[in-house]
């Protein structure tokens, strides 16, 4: 499903407030034939949600901790590298699924590797977008008779994500 598709009926309201729900965010990556130039086909980008289970967004802050005289310890953040983590049951046939395991992607390093994403809540239409490397840990694993379970990893590859908001023109 398409970006655009999963977008068709939802009313994005900017000014929400109250709670949100996991499945209120949306991570939709690039899967075309060739890497996007931009990210004004971002309707475009494969939705990553049949079969999975599990998208943990995390951030993960880099700091740099320092004892001063008198003061203490103090801790300075010094970046911060964003990843997804999407786990679940192998779905045959949805887009991302078959593109992040295919044999390229799978075995695949460098640049060849790496898309576009965008992420963000549903009903605010915020959030932000990005490149990242997309790594398979596991592409088919568990018990005799359950369903094959998927870990694929998106890791932020280059500059930092900047603010993104969802608009269908």
């Amino acid at each position: 499903m398409t970006l655009t598709e999963l977008m068709e009926d939802v009313t994005v309201k900017s000014s929400f407030t109250g709670f949100v729900t996991n499945d209120d965010f949306v991570l939709a990556v690039d899967c075309g034939e060739t890497p996007a130039a931009s990210f004004t086909t971002a309707g475009d980008f494969a939705v990553v949600q049949m079969g999975v289970a599990g998208l943990d967004s995390n951030l993960n802050p880099i700091t740099q901790d320092k004892t001063y005289i008198r003061a203490g310890q103090s801790t300075a953040k010094t970046g911060n590298q964003r990843s997804f983590s999407v786990t679940g049951d192998r779905y045959v046939g949805d887009e991302f699924q078959d593109f992040a395991l295919s044999h390229a992607v799978k075995y695949g390093t460098g640049q060849t590797v790496v898309r576009k994403y965008v992420y963000f809540n549903i009903v605010t239409g915020k959030g932000e977008k990005g490149e990242g490397c997309i790594i398979v840990n596991s592409d088919g694993s568990g018990e005799a008779g359950n369903s094959a379970e998927i870990d694929i990893e998106i890791r932020k590859s280059g500059s930092q994500p900047e603010e993104y908001t969802w608009s269908a023109t």
